[in-house]
Formats: structure tokens, sequence, C-alpha cells
């Protein structure tokens, strides 16, 4: 490769990588922010009282104007499942470029 070819191809690759990881580190910082967030509604997920409050929603007993998405079986189960295979992909990304450098 010519150098002014190899400079610009380089420079491309630079243009392309840097907006990148300024994104991902965004991206990681509030994945970070959230960790807290998703071991609580984990834990409610799995209690009594999402129990309680699904089977509530079920007889009629709460408000028709209540937002009621995190009692959909679904819709929590879905979150706490992307969570955990978004925290996999990490790993198994991180892992992967730790290997080949």
């Amino acid at each position: 490769m010519e150098q002014i070819e190899r400079i610009k191809h380089f420079e491309m690759l630079l243009d392309r990588v840097a907006p990148v990881l300024g994104n991902l580190e965004d991206a990681l910082e509030a994945f970070d922010g959230i960790q807290d967030d998703v071991k609580e509604l984990s834990a409610y997920y799995e209690s009594d009282e999402w129990r309680d409050d699904f089977e509530a929603d079920e007889a009629g007993k709460l408000p028709k104007d209540l937002k009621r998405g995190v009692l959909s079986e679904d819709g929590i189960y879905d979150v706490l499942s992307d969570h955990y295979a978004l925290t996999v992909r990490l790993l198994d990304t991180v892992s992967a470029i730790l290997k080949n450098r």
C-alpha cells in the first residue's frame, strides 16, 4: 500500500472507531447505572408481592388507568432475559478481544 493510501486507510479506520468507542462508553455508563434497578426488579418479580399484585390485576382490583407493564409476565421476563443475554455477550466480546490482543 502506498503511503498516501495507507494514511487515508488508517484515517478512515480512526474515523470509524473513535465515535463507536464514545458511544460504547456512554452505553456502558448507562448499563452500569441500572444494575441496582435490575436486581430490585428481579427480586420483585420473584417475590410474593409480585404474585399478589399480578393476581389483584387479574381480579380487576387495580385502577384502570394504572400503568402495569411490570405485571406483564412476558414484559418483565423479557427485560430480565435481555439483561442476562447482554451481560453474557459483553463477557464473550471482552474475552475475545483480550484473547486476540
